[in-house]
């Protein structure tokens, strides 16, 4: 069984930072990519950053320039450097995996439960 857990969220003040991680356990073969997404009260979930086995990052316009992306592909762990942070930044920040469980299944999506970031005075 495959999990993925977030930590690193809280509470911060406008212009602060903050670091996520995403730590991927359990039975897997092959993690393709591994990204951060975010979901604020009344709004569609987003990607915010994405990473891939091989290194090529892209993120959403919105947090270009404040948020950096990298991975360990030795740990299986995903990291979200939170810089400059504004209160629109606020929302749960969600990590999700593609990855291959076993050499012959096909890979898939999996989610974490995901990691409340609040940005406020």
């Amino acid at each position: 069984q495959v999990q993925l857990v977030e930590s690193g969220g809280g509470l911060v003040q406008p212009g602060g930072s903050l670091r996520l991680s995403c730590a991927a356990s359990g039975r897997i073969f092959r993690i393709n990519a591994m990204g951060w997404y975010r979901q604020a009260p009344g709004k569609q979930r987003e990607l915010v950053a994405s990473i891939s086995s091989g290194g090529i990052t892209n993120y959403a316009d919105a947090v270009k320039g404040r948020f950096t992306i990298s991975g360990d592909n030795a740990k299986n762990t995903v990291y979200l450097q939170m810089n400059s942070l504004k209160p629109e930044d606020t929302a749960v920040y969600y990590c999700n995996a593609i990855l291959n469980v076993h050499y012959s299944e096909s890979a898939r999506g999996y989610w974490g439960k995901g990691t409340l970031v609040t940005v406020s005075l």
